[in-house]
């Protein structure tokens, strides 16, 4: 695995991850196919997002999910940071509404407070 394959480490990463969504699409932009996919790893930063699809770094994507808590719907534009081959993708959320990040924030803070 080279450089740019490797996957963040735990303790290196800016937020903690939620790894629950009930729902999830993405399109890539510039074509209009649905992809349907595992719920990934979330943070209000970005995720990663279990998919054997390959996407080339910096590509943008448009995502959609519900969390699984609250039913908050969540939709934005995101840019991929790193792929793994056949394993999925670690995507940095872009321009994503304030209250989204609450959302997510929310989401999160409620999971760690049940562990």
């Amino acid at each position: 695995m080279d450089r740019k394959e490797q996957k963040p480490k735990a303790e290196n990463r800016r937020a903690v991850r939620y790894p629950h969504l009930s729902e999830l699409s993405m399109i890539y932009e510039g074509f209009e196919e649905d992809i349907c996919v595992r719920p990934p790893d979330l943070s209000p930063h970005g995720m990663f997002i279990n998919t054997r699809t390959e996407y080339p770094e910096g590509a943008v994507l448009k995502l959609r999910f519900k969390l699984a808590r609250t039913g908050v719907v969540i939709q934005t534009r995101c840019e991929v940071r790193y792929c793994l081959r056949g394993v999925g993708v670690g995507v940095e959320f872009v321009a994503i509404p304030t209250e989204s990040v609450r959302a997510i924030e929310e989401e999160i803070s409620s999971q760690m407070q049940e562990t």
